[in-house]
């Protein structure tokens, strides 16, 4: 949490026509440039601007490289040069200094990029030819991947399991998620996890937002036992399909407790121990958290979710699937 913080900033509307690899321009968007040249009207200057490329580049890699006919190999890489194409992106006018600044300062760590291997010879690692590169996506996907090959599997026999496995949500959507049976992937290909606080990492931490209110702490090694795939990704996201319903159900919840000290424990070994208080409950999410209109365990319509405020695709992860758009 599916969706991304310490870079809080809104997405931008994924309801926007996003266009297909051309050698066309494409709209301005908030924060970048308008068809003159100049700045949009999202205020906020260089900050913005950056912000919106890593939005936008979030936005392709995890979710529309699809439909916008870009190709991903195994790993989930594309190449740069196909990359600065999409419309929504070339709209920005990023150069490649800021597609390396986005990779490289990012706080969650959501981008790698490396030298292009289909190249017949290396590429000199301070070229800053688009083409000598490949991008990518560390996790949050919803279009299909291959898990094996983008993140490492946690094992029992590998002992790599992680000493906290936890996912943050919202008062607004705890009671949906316990009628659900447990926390579900969404429209993510995975449900997300982080192995701590943002609280111990900074206020920064990949696989939760740091305003999450309540705590859902995972029995992982029970969960393995019972034959549950889990992966951690290179930016330290845990991540795991659930069962064959996409499903972590709550008898492998450990512990649910609520940040703010009123509100206490709720669940511990599988069993539910106390109600959210009644004083929390009707508590509307953060603006952005989620679809206008819909429940946390609805899945969007239309092709990016319909038109709801904030980040309606992603959001919904807040019922599992992802930890930002931005992101986790």
């Amino acid at each position: 949490m599916d969706e991304d913080c310490v870079d809080r900033a809104k997405e931008f509307d994924i309801n926007e026509r996003d266009g297909r690899l051309s050698g066309r321009g494409g709209r301005g968007v908030r924060g970048g440039r308008g068809r003159g040249g100049g700045r949009g009207g999202g205020g906020g200057g260089q900050m913005n601007r950056e912000v919106a490329i890593s939005k936008a580049l979030s936005k392709l890699l995890r979710h529309a490289a699809d439909e916008a006919g870009l190709k991903l190999d195994a790993e989930g890489f594309a190449p740069l040069d196909q990359v600065l194409k999409w419309q929504r992106l070339k709209s920005l006018h990023p150069t490649f200094d800021d597609i390396r600044t986005a990779v490289a300062d990012n706080a969650k760590q959501r981008f790698s990029m490396k030298p292009n291997p289909a190249l017949s010879s290396p590429s000199d690692p301070s070229s800053e030819d688009p083409s000598d590169w490949v991008i990518r996506a560390n996790q949050g996907h919803s279009i299909a991947i291959d898990s094996a090959a983008l993140l490492v599997p946690i094992t029992l026999e590998a002992g790599n399991i992680p000493e906290i496995v936890v996912h943050g949500t919202y008062y607004a959507f705890y009671q949906p998620i316990v009628r659900s049976g447990g926390l579900k992937k969404m429209s993510r290909n995975h449900i997300h996890f982080s192995p701590g606080l943002p609280e111990d990492k900074g206020g920064v931490i990949s696989g939760m937002r740091n305003d999450a209110e309540i705590l859902v702490y995972v029995d992982i090694r029970k969960s393995l036992e019972d034959g549950t795939l889990w992966w951690i990704s290179e930016n330290g996201v845990i991540l795991t399909e659930g069962d064959e319903n996409g499903l972590i159900a709550t008898k492998y919840w450990k512990k649910v407790e609520g940040r703010r000290q009123d509100v206490g424990v709720l669940w511990e070994n599988g069993e539910q121990v106390a109600e959210l208080p009644q004083s929390v409950r009707n508590r509307k999410a953060p603006s952005g958290k989620g679809p206008k209109g819909k429940r946390e365990n609805e899945k969007p319509k239309g092709r990016d979710g319909g038109k709801g405020r904030g980040k309606p695709m992603e959001e919904l992860d807040a019922l599992g699937g992802g930890d930002d758009l931005g992101t986790g």
